[in-house]
């Protein structure tokens, strides 16, 4: 039996990278794209196929794409766990640091799938599994542009789903709480950079403080690597995995919890 073929991106670190060894460790055939390929050596080693890909540029999307297809034949699997956060009071971040999030976060996701359905829907299967965050159901301060983008993430993804479940193609989100990865160190740094000394200093300061917390008890890489494998292996997927520190408490109390209530716990959080 052939092994199922798997393209993740933004495997350099973090949940990509763990994935990315936990599935080859598991008999997938793994391709591992990311800006940075030099973070990958080790990946060679391992037998995990390596691939420079940026997302916010269409040449390299379709060259990696074609590259995985005529290599493997196929995609089976598609993981679009590319992304970071950039913070900031809206008043403070430029738009055109607002666009390029949505180009990583939004944009090259869309394009990719795109790129690899025509070959999914003629197999009549195939899995796409959007990597979001419970970013996608709150919001936060500073966190106006990062936490649009995981929105819009949540909002494709359930269209989405509805128009592949006749061509037999899965679509699943993944949304991780608090994991210890570089996304929490560079979403700390952008919002002391843009708004720390500005009129949201004090807020964007405590923000700081409670993010750099957070990553302390945050969960391993790992953990979200795991549900992301249950996922592709299951049958019938859900259409939605919650995992890691503080995921599932924290989106349960946003459902049962007012509007006004929750913006008061979560600015509670910052002291």
């Amino acid at each position: 039996m052939k092994k199922k073929v798997v393209f993740i991106t933004g495997a350099s670190s973090g949940i990509g990278r763990a994935t990315a060894l936990l599935l080859n460790q598991q008999g997938y055939q793994v391709y591992a794209a990311a800006r940075q390929v030099e973070k990958m050596k080790e990946f060679q080693e391992a037998g995990i196929q390596t691939l420079a890909l940026d997302v916010t540029q269409e040449a390299s999307m379709v060259s990696a794409v074609q590259h995985i297809c005529q290599e493997a034949g196929r995609i089976d699997i598609l993981i679009n766990n590319a992304g970071y956060g950039s913070y900031g009071a809206l008043e403070d971040v430029p738009i055109a640091e607002a666009k390029y999030q949505f180009e990583v976060n939004v944009f090259g996701l869309a394009r990719l799938i795109q790129l690899v359905l025509p070959a999914m829907r003629a197999r009549h299967a195939g899995k796409i599994i959007n990597i979001s965050s419970i970013g996608g159901r709150i919001g936060e301060p500073h966190g106006a542009w990062y936490h649009a983008t995981k929105f819009a993430v949540e909002g494709l993804s359930d269209s989405l789903r509805m128009e592949l479940a006749q061509f037999g193609i899965d679509v699943i989100v993944i949304q991780p709480g608090a994991i210890q990865t570089e996304w929490n160190r560079i979403a700390r740094q952008n919002l002391l950079k843009v708004s720390g000394n500005t009129v949201y200093r004090d807020l964007a300061q405590k923000h700081a403080r409670m993010l750099e917390n957070a990553d302390k008890r945050g969960s391993q890489p790992l953990v979200i690597a795991k549900v992301i494998q249950k996922a592709i292996d299951a049958r019938r997927p859900q259409t939605r995995y919650a995992a890691g520190a503080g995921a599932k408490a924290v989106l349960f109390l946003r459902k049962i919890l007012s509007d006004t209530v929750f913006d008061k716990l979560m600015l509670s959080q910052m002291k």
